[in-house]
Formats: C-alpha cells, sequence, structure tokens
C-alpha cells in the first residue's frame, strides 16, 4: 500500500503515464474499472447524503425512540449500504492501482457477506417466514466458510514451501529466490 495522497489530477496523470505500456484488454480492464469507480462514488455521495437526512429529520420529529426498532433498522440499513458501497470502491480501486486480476474472491465474499449481514438487519421477524430466515441464515453460514476458506488456507504447494524440508526443493521448482 501507499501513503501518498491521490488527488484527481494524480490520478489521470498516473493512468495516463502507464495508458501507453497497456495493452488493449488493459486499457479496456481500465476504462471499465474508472467508469465503475466513478459510479460507485456518485452512490456512495447520495447514500451519505440520504443517511444524513434521514437522521436530521428523526432528530428534528422527536423520533429517535430506543423502543422504535424500525427506525434503528432504516439508519443501519443506510450505513451498511454505504458500507458496502465504499468495500466495492475499494476493491476496484485494489484492481486499478495494483494491477491484480479483475476482483479477487476474498472481496466478492465480504461484499456478499456484508450485504447478507444488511438483509438480516432491516428484516421484519414477524412478516418474514422461517424458511427465509433459514435460507438466509445458510447462505451466510456458507459464505463464512467460503471467507475462512479463503483467507486462512493456503494452496498444496504453498504450504510445503514453508516447510523447512520442502523450502529448497519448491524454490527451485518456482524459480523463487525468497
Amino acid at each position: 500500500m501507499t501513503n501518498k495522497i491521490l488527488t484527481l489530477k494524480s490520478e489521470f496523470m498516473d493512468l495516463h503515464s502507464k495508458w501507453k505500456t497497456l495493452s488493449l484488454y488493459e486499457r479496456f480492464e481500465q476504462t471499465v474499472v474508472s467508469v465503475l469507480t466513478l459510479v460507485i462514488a456518485i452512490i456512495i455521495t447520495l447514500a451519505a447524503w440520504q443517511l444524513l437526512l434521514h437522521t436530521l429529520r428523526l432528530v428534528e420529529t422527536h423520533a429517535v425512540n430506543p423502543a422504535d426498532s424500525q427506525a434503528f433498522q432504516g439508519i443501519f440499513g443506510i450505513v451498511l449500504t454505504v458500507l458496502i458501497a465504499l468495500e466495492f470502491k475499494h476493491t476496484l480501486l485494489v484492481v486499478r492501482h495494483h494491477r491484480r486480476a479483475i476482483v479477487q474472491v476474498r472481496a466478492v465474499v465480504l461484499i456478499a457477506l456484508l450485504a447478507l449481514v444488511r438483509r438480516f438487519i432491516i428484516l421484519d421477524l414477524y412478516q418474514t417466514t422461517p424458511t427465509v430466515v433459514a435460507a438466509l441464515a445458510g447462505a451466510a453460514l456458507a459464505l463464512g466458510i467460503v471467507f475462512w476458506l479463503v483467507t486462512n488456507c493456503a494452496p498444496p504447494w504453498r504450504k510445503m514451501c514453508c516447510r523447512s524440508d520442502h523450502r529448497d526443493t519448491w524454490r527451485a521448482k518456482l524459480g523463487s529466490t525468497a
């Protein structure tokens, strides 16, 4: 990661300097990522604005009642919408700046988990059937397992590479000096 502050001008200058070295497909990919980043930034701005307005309206009308779960569900639903959009934008920026494969599985699973959490928060348990709750819980469990597997489990060749007795053999096979 870099610590420099990215401005719009530096973003365009950076993209312009890299543009000449990119293949046609990489140019297409960077264009799509840039457009999606702009669209997500607009969505984040609008969602944050809606959150601010909704919260101000609740405070203004003295509707903030700790016993009223509907008001809090609405606020937290909007907060999680903003967080989901921010995570999606962050994923696009990682793709854009580090030129990694399109979108990593870990980021997609994390965004899906956030969306499920949002759904659970705004869910009206009195109106929802138990089968829907069970299906959402099953999806959350499955996504949690996938997220754990993606985050914590290394491929078999990497595990062997980390064992001291196999390290030199695998380094030679992989052509790595690290």
